[in-house]
């Protein structure tokens, strides 16, 4: 029974929600990516939900070998950057959701995301193995940050 209510509850807010987020764009119009079909952020509240990242291997280098690192780095600068777009730093993350090509690159994603939070706290995290992401990419992450802790 609470579960139903809590599902009534998220399904009568939902509208609500989304005049909000429509409302109160989360960056620049500058900083929207040129022809693709979403925004960088959106701001419901005081939370901040960003477009999964994708971290691509410079060319020529092997996307699950040496150039799997440069990926997350692109993807995890990339999340930086609209953080800071929006007043925020990598402290204010509170949930991120890793998508691998591979789980393999699972350890090697670790070592090189846990950089970006040093002296932070670690925000919650999932994590899955994903076949076929956007644009051959190794790895993608999205994440929601708060305005307020």
């Amino acid at each position: 029974m609470k579960r139903l209510l809590a599902t009534a509850l998220l399904l009568a807010a939902t509208p609500a929600l989304m005049q909000t987020a429509l409302a109160q764009p989360a960056v620049a119009p500058q900083a929207l990516p040129a022809k693709l079909p979403f925004s960088p952020s959106i701001r419901v509240g005081d939370l901040l939900f960003m477009s999964g990242q994708i971290g691509q291997a410079p060319e020529g280098m092997d996307k699950h070998k040496e150039g799997f690192d440069a990926a997350v780095k692109g993807a995890m600068d990339s999340i930086g950057k609209i953080l800071a777009s929006n007043g925020l730093d990598f402290g204010h993350v509170v949930k991120c959701t890793v998508m691998l090509d591979d789980m393999a690159d699972w350890p090697r994603f670790n070592a090189a995301y846990l950089p970006y939070f040093e002296g932070k706290r670690l925000p919650t995290r999932s994590a899955f193995g994903a076949d076929g992401l956007a644009l051959g990419a190794p790895l993608e992450v999205e994440c929601i940050a708060a305005f307020k802790s």
